[in-house]
């Protein structure tokens, strides 16, 4: 069966070549005789995988010492009240930027655990832009600013980091992460879900500041304390294993094949392909304000909702898969993460450009 062109924006597609290594350990993981999947998460086999990918995390993303790395469960959904409930605690404040629906669901967690105050919002034009935030609208003495990085479903990003002053930074990196090389000491933490650029869904990765560690508000569940996790390497419980080993592997593809630095020159290839296309077109056009559009998830319509309905089903016949729209924007949405090819990019162009002829 021939694979598709999978534009799903999460679970997304994965390079080939971590397929291939997959299926060739699926039955004896090197000469273990058993799989991943079947291992117990105590053994040194195991052990050396989260081992491998932790270091691989660390080579690709710069990541400094003192920062640790957790590989956790309940997706970045569940950090949303992991992050109040560890770092609201000197202050009892947070300072939220809405960018987006996440962002917001982010903000609503946060409400229940202290004074969080949404600071500034783009839900005034549907998303589609950056509200630009400067230091004085931060407040001094608010634990951190939370900003969803890269906005999945209204395709945005943000280029540029907000001016917070001395107030720690904490960012959900879920739909960017891995795209782009990112200066992991600008931020008390970092988190996403790994199922948009690392892994199948299951595994969530948390980059947090040693000194952030250790503050948790005295109701926080021991599985939602960053302490218990981090003085256990991960494995208070058992681990996601096989999300973990794929995340090793992907690191691999990554490194393999020049590290963020090329991640970053082959995305920047591939939004461009598409962006240009639509900024010319005579039938679609992006839904984003240019100069804060994503380079991994792009929005876009043709004004006609029966229109756009024909183009993702005739995309969907000719191997372009998963294009619709997320249900509460409509139109379509193309999520072009590392392991979409340029060729990919291309033939669904040109396909456009094909469907703009025969339609517009």
């Amino acid at each position: 069966m021939a694979r598709v062109y999978n534009f799903s924006a999460g679970p997304s597609m994965l390079p080939e070549q971590v397929l291939q290594s997959a299926a060739a350990d699926m039955l004896d993981y090197q000469g273990s005789g058993q799989s991943v999947m079947e291992m117990s998460h105590r053994s040194k086999t195991f052990q050396a995988i989260i081992d491998a990918a932790e270091a691989n995390l660390r080579k690709v993303m710069n990541i400094p010492d003192n920062y640790k790395v957790l590989f956790l469960q309940g997706g970045a959904s569940t950090q949303f009240a992991m992050v109040p409930l560890n770092l609201m605690t000197k202050n009892g404040k947070a300072d939220y930027i809405i960018t987006g629906q996440w962002a917001k669901k982010a903000f609503k967690e946060a409400t229940r655990y202290g004074d969080a105050k949404a600071i500034a919002s783009s839900e005034d034009k549907t998303f589609s832009y950056i509200p630009r935030v400067t230091k004085d609208m931060v407040r001094p003495d608010a634990d951190y600013v939370h900003i969803c990085m890269n906005n999945t479903i209204y395709g945005t990003l943000y280029h540029d980091l907000p001016d917070t002053g001395d107030v720690p930074l904490v960012a959900d990196i879920s739909s960017c992460i891995m795209s782009e090389p990112i200066d992991v000491t600008k931020f008390a933490m970092l988190y996403a879900g790994a199922q948009k650029n690392l892994a199948p869904a299951g595994v969530t990765i948390v980059i947090i500041r040693e000194d952030f560690l250790g503050n948790a508000q005295e109701m926080t569940p021991t599985m939602l304390n960053y302490v218990t996790h981090a003085d256990n390497g991960s494995m208070f419980n058992t681990p996601p294993c096989w999300c973990i080993y794929i995340c090793k592997l992907v690191l691999d593809w990554i490194l393999e094949t020049g590290g963020l630095e090329k991640r970053r020159e082959i995305n920047v290839q591939k939004a461009e392909l598409l962006y240009n296309f639509l900024d010319n077109s005579k039938l679609f056009r992006g839904t984003v304000v240019a100069e804060d559009r994503s380079l991994m998830n792009v929005p876009f319509v043709t004004g006609n909702e029966e229109l756009d309905a024909k183009f993702v089903k005739e995309a969907t016949a000719a191997g372009f898969v998963n294009l619709k729209g997320h249900r509460s924007v409509g139109g379509m949405r193309a999520s072009i993460y590392n392991a979409m090819p340029v060729e990919g990019v291309e033939k669904l162009v040109a396909f456009m450009k094909k469907f703009e002829e025969e339609n517009a």
